[in-house]
């Protein structure tokens, strides 16, 4: 039986401020969004999973980079939300400064959605040992995260079914016939970068976690 782990005191002060600041956002976004319909569907991922993140906090915490990126795609997505992610005005700055055709705020989100479950699955993966070898650690990853992409473009395409033309602000495809697999390769640019640039990282603080449960 799992039994619970030791609670770092400064660490969850600075998850509830962390959660506090999201709670405050979510407000923010949902007071007034451009369309409603549209702003549920962008931010009950967040709905879902912050509840259970505290619910599991005592007994299966995550590293301390990985609430970091849950937090960051969070807030993305509930930008999103609000605005639909065709009309952020982060992504006009963007699209102006590099001369784009397109708001291309939804492939930030793109990028998070294949950045943060790459942390997750590896850190669920490397925590469970269910796989040996480094090489065979970023292989899985890498396609538990297009799996994930791909999951979520059929739910897109299940939402295009069920809403015809109202579902419009959430696929967000602003005329681009190729926008399904520029999001799932945005999805792969996002693993990569995170097994890339923060596998280290990602590892030394596996190590304490694991040996703190240990303890």
């Amino acid at each position: 039986m799992q039994t619970s782990q030791p609670i770092d005191t400064a660490r969850t002060r600075w998850l509830i401020a962390a959660t506090a600041a999201l709670l405050a956002f979510l407000a923010w976004s949902g007071y007034h969004p451009f369309d409603r319909a549209t702003w549920w569907m962008e931010v009950l991922p967040v709905l879902i999973v912050l509840p259970f993140l505290w619910a599991s906090y005592r007994r299966y915490p995550l590293t301390t980079l990985l609430y970091c990126g849950i937090f960051v795609h969070a807030l993305i997505l509930m930008l999103g939300g609000a605005y639909t992610y065709a009309r952020v005005p982060l992504g006009f700055e963007l699209q102006e400064w590099l001369g784009l055709q397109r708001n291309p705020y939804d492939k930030i989100g793109h990028l998070a959605q294949g950045f943060v479950p790459a942390l997750a699955a590896r850190e669920f993966l490397i925590r469970g040992g269910y796989v040996v070898g480094r090489k065979m650690l970023v292989f899985v990853v890498i396609c538990i995260v297009l799996a994930i992409s791909a999951c979520y473009e059929l739910i897109e395409w299940a939402a295009a079914l069920v809403m015809g033309q109202g579902a419009d602000e959430f696929l967000g495809t602003q005329g681009d016939a190729w926008d399904t697999q520029s999001d799932m390769f945005c999805a792969l640019l996002g693993a990569i970068a995170a097994l890339l640039c923060f596998s280290h990282l990602h590892d030394r603080q596996l190590r304490r976690l694991i040996s703190s449960a240990d303890s």
